[in-house]
């Protein structure tokens, strides 16, 4: 069995497909948007999260860090991250969970043992089980394995992929892979790469590939005023051509904040949750759902 890399499993969500659903959240992207909700899923290897809301100046961390990287400062708890080693100690010795541990290696049987236990969930609310990220096509063997296992046991499988990855990736698992949630972030290239640090030829070209194969997507377009607001009547005339694939508009939150902090993170997105109103409208005026 292979190992993934996860940052989380997170149980009865109804928001990344149908039905009740289990996600397996894969650390690791090679994307970097702007606005990213999961920055704690950037990075492949495991990182520290530091809450200093939550700290009770016990001292712990202090005592068991090898390095030296935890410190009181007239009272206040700081961290170099400079001389963080990544053994995690003061994570484990953390009696208040200030300092949390975000990634970990698990056996794909294991993360599958964890999957089937909602299988009862599933088959009552036409639910399965969701692979995202990060970017959960970087994981190739271990994706591929969950996937066959799923098929196996008769569960449904939806992959979120924002599609930046060789086509050669789709092939390894389109053929067990029920339902593809497809990010699609802006439409012109120039755009693309200033919201996410790359271009999107490679997204657009498999998408068109995975419509031509008759996959079935969804595809879901992140709306960030001051960002793509400007793409989607852009976006909206492209699907056009593809009258069969719905489309989901996902406005901006700003619950990815605290994580952007708690990894030290200085400059945190200056973004503002869009209006409710002006979602509904766009929506009604593009036929997003």
């Amino acid at each position: 069995m292979a190992r993934a890399e996860i940052f989380n499993i997170q149980h009865f969500s109804v928001h990344d497909g149908p039905g009740v659903r289990t996600v397996v959240f894969f650390k690791g992207c090679n994307l970097h948007c702007a606005w990213c909700h999961n920055p704690e899923s950037i990075r492949r290897e495991a990182q520290i999260l530091w809450y200093p809301e939550k700290c009770i100046g016990c001292g712990s961390c202090v005592e068991h860090c090898p390095r030296g990287a935890h410190s009181f400062r007239e009272g206040v708890h700081a961290i170099d991250r400079e001389k963080c080693g990544h053994c995690f100690l003061c994570c484990e010795e953390c009696y208040a969970d200030a300092l949390v541990r975000v990634g970990e290696q698990r056996e794909t049987e294991d993360i599958f043992r964890e999957i089937e236990r909602n299988r009862g969930y599933f088959r009552q609310s036409g639910g399965g089980a969701t692979f995202s990220g990060g970017e959960c096509m970087l994981q190739q063997e271990p994706l591929r394995e969950l996937l066959a296992l799923c098929r196996q046991a008769g569960i449904h499988t939806a992959v979120d992929t924002a599609g930046n990855v060789p086509w050669e990736f789709f092939e390894n698992v389109r053929g067990l892979t029920d339902l593809f949630l497809y990010d699609i972030k802006a439409f012109s290239p120039e755009v693309h790469r200033a919201c996410t640090g790359v271009g999107n030829q490679r997204i657009l070209d498999n998408f068109r590939r995975l419509a031509a194969e008759g996959s079935r997507m969804l595809v879901r377009i992140p709306y960030i005023p001051g960002y793509n607001d400007g793409e989607l009547e852009a976006i909206a005339l492209f699907l056009k051509g593809y009258p069969e694939i719905p489309a989901e508009l996902l406005p901006y939150h700003s619950l990815g904040d605290s994580k952007h902090r708690a990894l030290g993170e200085e400059e945190l997105p200056n973004i503002a949750a869009p209006d409710k109103e002006a979602v509904a409208e766009l929506k009604r005026r593009y036929g997003f759902l």
